[in-house]
């Protein structure tokens, strides 16, 4: 028998066979009713066999073949389905392993009724393929679109709905410390929930700034004509006040003006101090140098602590990585994510720079990113072609030389 009408002949043994993959899918599967594990496959079925029987022109295979065959204007059966799949808590991997189990289904049964396959059947075989890999696209396709939505969503929550009540939150505290003398208690838990609300703020910046680097739109930057040491005294100087017991040295030299974000430079500065002093000796101090080339301006921190661990260095400006400092068994129920490096980074990539880290038990931790003055081709969003690096060892190569190695 050939492929289509053995397809529709025996829709309901491929289709219950089909179920019992997508049953298998848990936890998303575990609770659907088998009316709801086969939506719409059965519509798939009918459009793959009608793919099948229709006539086709080589252009419009080489075009199938490439995703570029033209689709009416309403939702397929694959989008219907992608959406659901998506709604009801598959990934896209499980809705991707069940076109495949779908694809298996068809084949094996066809082909335990063949003889000897003949020059039609392997004809339909091909046009059966094209077929379900059509199918496939356009669910991935609208499982993507899904997802973005989502995201995007996600975003405006963040960006919106939660940034307002904790705006509020921190108004209502400085407000309160402005009423009337306080005792030392009253003070103290105004200046909490003023330190909570700031520090709730800037989680979602790095939450919001890790969603649109993982979308693949990168940081954006607006550049102006700045001096990178006047930020550096400033984002020190705040960190001196947020940490009165921790000692911070600054040393600068040379030309440090440029073109770059200013409030991004400021976050740069902020998470790597951040880092310094989570994970260095309370008792040493953080040092920051900010140095001058013809073309670069160079910024360094450095802390001395537990080194970080070669497996981990690796991987250290990976968003969701945390090392493995001296206080981390304190800070174990800490609101730290691990993605301040990610986003230090990101925004150092951003502006066509490079960020490096070395880190031993003799010469402590150091983290150093070049920054070019000016705008270099291709700089601007999202990382760049080298990307950041980490080496775990003092004695590495010029890591920020500017021709890669």
């Amino acid at each position: 028998m050939r492929l289509a009408p053995f397809i529709r002949a025996n829709t309901h043994r491929i289709v219950d066979e089909w179920e019992s993959f997508a049953q298998g899918l848990t936890p998303a599967a575990e609770h659907m009713s088998p009316r709801t594990l086969r939506n719409h496959i059965q519509e798939i079925l009918a459009f793959i066999v009608d793919d099948i029987e229709s006539a086709q022109t080589e252009c419009e295979q080489i075009k199938k073949s490439r995703g570029e065959k033209p689709k009416d204007s309403k939702m397929s059966a694959a989008e219907i389905h992608a959406a659901l799949r998506q709604t009801g808590g598959f990934s896209m991997n499980q809705m991707v392993s069940e076109f495949r189990a779908l694809r298996a289904s068809v084949t094996k049964l066809w082909g335990a009724q063949l003889t000897e396959p003949a020059g039609p059947d392997i004809a339909d075989l091909t046009r059966f393929n094209e077929a379900i890999d059509q199918e496939l696209i356009e669910a991935i396709n609208y499982y993507s679109y899904k997802l973005d939505h989502s995201r995007e969503l996600f975003l405006g929550i963040l960006g919106h709905d939660l940034r307002n009540p904790i705006g509020a939150m921190r108004m209502s505290a400085q407000l309160a410390s402005k009423i009337g003398p306080l005792n030392e208690r009253q003070a103290m838990l105004v200046q909490q929930v003023t330190s909570s609300g700031n520090r709730a703020i800037e989680i979602l910046d790095h939450l919001l700034d890790l969603t649109r680097a993982r979308l693949g739109s990168g940081l954006s930057v607006i550049k102006e004509q700045m001096d990178m040491a006047f930020v550096a005294r400033q984002l020190v100087e705040e960190m001196r006040a947020i940490h009165p017991g921790r000692t911070f040295n600054l040393e600068i030299s040379g030309n440090t003006e440029g073109k770059w974000d200013r409030p991004r430079m400021g976050q740069v500065f902020s998470n790597l101090l951040g880092n310094a002093v989570q994970y260095g000796f309370t008792d040493l101090p953080i040092s920051v140098k900010i140095t001058s080339e013809s073309e670069d301006v160079i910024i360094s921190v450095h802390n001395e602590g537990v080194p970080i661990h070669p497996d981990v260095i690796g991987g250290i400006f990976h968003s969701l990585t945390r090392g493995e400092g001296e206080h981390c068994e304190k800070q174990s129920g800490s609101t730290n994510l691990g993605l301040g490096l990610f986003i230090t980074s990101e925004i150092i990539s951003a502006h066509g720079g490079r960020i490096g880290v070395t880190s031993t038990e003799q010469d402590g931790t150091t983290f150093t990113a070049r920054l070019p003055r000016s705008a270099q081709p291709g700089e601007g969003r999202g990382k760049s072609a080298d990307g950041p690096i980490a080496i775990s060892k003092a004695s590495a190569p010029d890591f920020l030389s500017r021709e890669p190695a």
